[in-house]
């Protein structure tokens, strides 16, 4: 167990916290990313951020995002007023369970998933009496993980889902609302069910099929391979982006979302399936009204500023 305190960073001038204490469970880009904008933005008067990793806590005090890095998690949600857990999908539970004994009443219990049933399911038996569990998602991010690649901006202009719970505290909402607007986002709030439908086509599906190009390529031969990294067109260098995101969150994100994946896939293999059929027989009206209205979609996420 251990526990290193830095000198916590004033709050910006005229600004009152939304949180006393905020403990972060994990500091990858996500997690790092809150610290940032939790001290640049005065969202918390104090950051407490766990590793079980010494050499990722080295890395941490060496950044200076935490104002307080603990080994264990009980060090750090311990008087918590907010537990974000930032960790793959897989381990929220884990994660719920280790901090259970040790949350603090009217402790707000949130975390950043891209899958919402499943974190419902594992974290929520967990969260003790008069604790409040708010599941949520900040669709924001990049290709790159770890506590290097964290910075406050993130958030900015992106939408931050929250899936409450029936029953939940509408007050511990709101104030959660208040923190993610703070950190520069749009809130928009959904029950998790829908919540996974939507990101299954919007993320999930885009992801595999990504992996699934550039692991095509891959497969090829090894003089038509190096061609195909040497000439790397637009389409093909923003797919070995998108394939470049950690592997574990996006096995634990299929595995824990496989069924509004595979209804995705499913619709996916059989407009593909159409697309084959007019090419083939040249049907070049079938083409063009498929590419006239998916252009359609493009422009509509320019104009929403989500491009």
């Amino acid at each position: 167990m251990s526990t290193q305190e830095n000198t916590p960073q004033e709050n910006t001038p005229g600004t009152e916290p939304v949180f006393n204490r905020i403990a972060l469970i994990g500091a990858g880009l996500i997690g790092s990313s809150l610290a940032w904008a939790s001290r640049k933005k005065g969202l918390a008067r104090h950051v407490a951020v766990t590793s079980r990793s010494a050499a990722t806590r080295q890395r941490i005090a060496e950044l200076g995002f935490a104002d307080s890095l603990h080994e264990d998690i009980k060090g750090a949600v311990t008087d918590a007023d907010l537990v974000i857990v930032c960790t793959p999908v897989g381990a929220c539970g884990a994660a719920a369970e280790a901090m259970a004994p040790y949350l603090k009443p009217g402790a707000i219990v949130t975390d950043v998933g891209s899958v919402k049933q499943a974190v419902v399911r594992d974290m929520g038996p967990h969260i003790p009496e008069g604790v409040h569990f708010i599941p949520g998602h900040p669709i924001a991010g990049t290709e790159h993980s770890g506590p290097d690649a964290g910075f406050a901006e993130l958030f900015e202009g992106r939408w931050c889902i929250l899936t409450p719970l029936p029953g939940d505290d509408p007050a511990a909402t709101a104030k959660l609302r208040r923190f993610w607007e703070g950190a520069g986002s749009m809130i928009e709030e959904m029950d998790a069910e829908h919540h996974d439908k939507v990101l299954a086509i919007t993320s999930h599906l885009p992801h595999l099929i990504a992996y699934t190009i550039v692991g095509t390529a891959v497969g090829l031969e090894e003089s038509t391979k190096n061609e195909v990294i040497k000439f790397s067109a637009s389409g093909f260098r923003d797919f070995t982006r998108i394939a470049a995101s950690d592997p574990v969150m996006w096995r634990d994100i299929f595995l824990n979302n496989r069924e509004a994946v595979l209804e995705m896939l499913q619709r996916f293999s059989e407009d593909i399936t159409h697309l084959q059929r007019a090419i083939r027989w040249g049907e070049a009206d079938t083409l063009e009204q498929m590419f006239t209205r998916t252009r359609a979609i493009r422009r509509g996420i320019i104009e929403a500023k989500q491009a």
